[in-house]
């Protein structure tokens, strides 16, 4: 394991440094009345003390949780680091989440406060509020508070205090897990989790507080939290935070971002979105566009020789000013880096986000893991891979967890390792291991490493499953390989103990409507899913992207589905990750008829 100096302790320290470092620099931009408006880190600062002291004021102590529900907000981070600075830990949920699941939440962590974003959420709350005997006070973030509840804004005319730092195994965060099966279990994470994890970014992957993100993951999540939220914050940089979903390329054009952190899902799309309106406009265009992409490819593979090109150079340079620099004006046209996180990006996403002049670097970890395990960063780079472990933690991968000779269930162990689930004793047992006094965790992803120390996810090791011939199977790779097609949405790859693999398939219907339109069909999800047209279409960009499959995995047959995963209808969890077993309960029949 590799040697390793923290830069920071706790994230107290990330915030008391911060706010004396750029005090007048921005740190937040928020869009209200089509304007981009900006706090700096000084009157950010000044609000979290106040608030550190609103908190005490209301009987919260070291130990004690605060929770919120709320998307990204300036108010979301006030609330966290008021929390942290009493030595509190701080509960995140998301909005979009469902009663129950909130209901489980602050009774399982046991919450003093609660922040919501809103009215609706606070009467939400109110209906189960007699079955939450730990929580005392509901603090309403945006409108007017009722029934004894407090508004957030004036809790900000408390005194300003400084805030405590309480030290390296203090808890800081209760991270929910998306609850793909059963209930979420809150992973307890310690200020040396999280600030130490912040620190070995700094050590990898320094950003200039010139640097600025746009936020569209939530901080609810791991990912979001530790990369952007403490991480750019602990740099100096400035983050605006997106409005919404289906706001992002407006967003990045408006805030004009150097960093863009998403999962894979985000990058799907905008590679889907590209090759649709290129093969819509066709022509001159797609030309150029097809031509762009097959020059960084060609300069890239000689460069990956040690060798160049003069003609290609000059072409590419001729082809960039063309086209890909158009692209990179919709994102704002300072775009540099591209974070990806949360799931395995697809390599040809990946490669394609690349050669428009946007660099990727992939990493990987959990929850469970503060979040970042793996990285690549500058000078350890590999498409493809999720790059190599960050300063102070060591990657092993177990052979004999999938009964497979080249790959292996992925065992993590280093200074980002939880503390363990909140009472879950018999779950902590199952994951939590130890090598040399040093705490690991058996992640149930599975991997291998190549030659060179890259790490590659090869899927879930809970997900695989054998087919009728004995024959193993990793759903998750062949379903991000059919979800490059522009005309597909999502797809659910099943096959356990049959004697084939199908798939549930849901078309993307937005893209569709022009395809039914040209052809003069019925644009309505309904009627496209019975449609024997987009039959046709959805089983050829099966069959083109499947191609490459192995001969056992390739698919018999589909169900085209009206439907689609959202996290509304509870397919997809709140980080988009698939909940299969809700899927096959709803597509029971339909898998059925499949086998037929």
């Amino acid at each position: 394991m590799s040697e390793f100096q923290p830069k920071f302790e706790s994230l107290v320290q990330v915030f008391n440094a911060s706010v004396e470092q750029y005090a007048d620099r921005p740190l937040f931009g928020v869009k209200r009345d089509d304007e981009w408006q900006w706090m700096t880190f000084q009157e950010w600062g000044d609000k979290v003390r106040r608030l550190r002291t609103a908190l005490q004021n209301l009987g919260v102590e070291a130990g004690d949780r605060v929770a919120v529900i709320a998307n990204n907000s300036p108010a979301w981070a006030i609330g966290a680091y008021a929390s942290y600075g009493l030595g509190a830990a701080y509960v995140a949920m998301y909005e979009s989440q469902l009663d129950k699941d909130w209901k489980h939440i602050l009774n399982d962590c046991g919450a003093k406060v609660l922040f919501v974003a809103n009215e609706e959420i606070a009467r939400r709350v109110k209906s189960f509020r007699t079955e939450l005997p730990d929580l005392k006070e509901v603090v309403v973030i945006e409108g007017t508070p009722t029934g004894g509840d407090h508004a957030f804004d004036d809790l900000l005319n408390a005194e300003p205090s400084d805030l405590v730092d309480p030290g390296p195994d203090a808890i800081a965060d209760f991270i929910y897990t998306s609850g793909t099966t059963g209930n979420p279990k809150g992973v307890r994470l310690t200020h040396r989790n999280l600030a130490y994890n912040v620190s070995a970014i700094h050590a990898v992957f320094p950003l200039e507080p010139d640097d600025r993100s746009l936020c569209f993951l939530p901080w609810a999540h791991s990912f979001g939290q530790t990369v952007e939220l403490h991480g750019m914050l602990s740099m100096g940089a400035s983050m605006g935070l997106a409005e919404a979903v289906d706001k992002i390329i407006v967003n990045l054009a408006e805030v004009r971002p150097t960093i863009f952190a998403s999962v894979p899902r985000v990058f799907n799309r905008i590679y889907d979105g590209l090759h649709a309106r290129m093969n819509e406009e066709g022509g001159l265009k797609k030309k150029l566009f097809y031509a762009a992409i097959d020059t960084a490819e060609k300069r890239k593979k000689l460069a990956a020789e040690g060798k160049s090109s003069g003609w290609l150079d000059f072409k590419f340079n001729i082809l960039d000013g063309l086209v890909f620099s158009k692209v990179r004006d919709r994102f704002g046209g300072r775009l540099k880096y591209a974070f990806s996180g949360g799931a395995a990006i697809s390599k040809e996403v990946a490669e394609f986000i690349d050669n428009l002049g946007i660099t990727v670097y992939e990493g990987y970890g959990l929850s469970e893991t503060s979040p970042i395990a793996t990285m690549n960063y500058p000078g350890a780079r590999k498409i493809g891979s999720v790059g190599k472990p960050i300063p102070g933690v060591e990657i092993e991968i177990d052979i004999a967890a999938t009964e497979d000779p080249k790959q292996g269930e992925i065992v993590i162990y280093g200074h980002n390792i939880m503390e363990g689930y909140h009472n879950l004793q018999k779950a902590n047992d199952e994951v939590l291991v130890e090598k040399g006094g040093v705490r690991g965790f058996r992640s149930g992803d599975m991997g291998l490493i190549d030659d060179e120390g890259f790490l590659f996810i090869t899927g879930r090791v809970k997900e695989q499953y054998k087919l009728l011939n004995g024959k193993y199977v990793v759903p998750t790779p062949l379903e991000e390989k059919i979800k490059l097609s522009p005309y597909i949405s999502n797809a659910m790859v099943y096959g356990m103990n049959r004697e084939y693999n199908t798939a549930i398939v849901v078309p993307d219907y937005e893209v569709l409507k022009g395809w039914a339109v040209e052809r003069g069909l019925d644009p309505d999800p309904a009627a496209l899913a019975n449609n024997d047209q987009v039959r046709a279409l959805i089983e050829e960009e099966v069959n083109r992207l499947s191609a490459e499959f192995k001969g056992y995995e390739k698919l018999r047959k589909i169900y085209v589905a009206e439907e689609d995963f959202t996290t509304e209808n509870g397919m997809l969890t709140p980080t988009l990750k698939l909940k299969r077993r809700i899927v096959q309960k709803r597509y029971q029949d339909a898998i059925e008829s499949l086998y037929a």
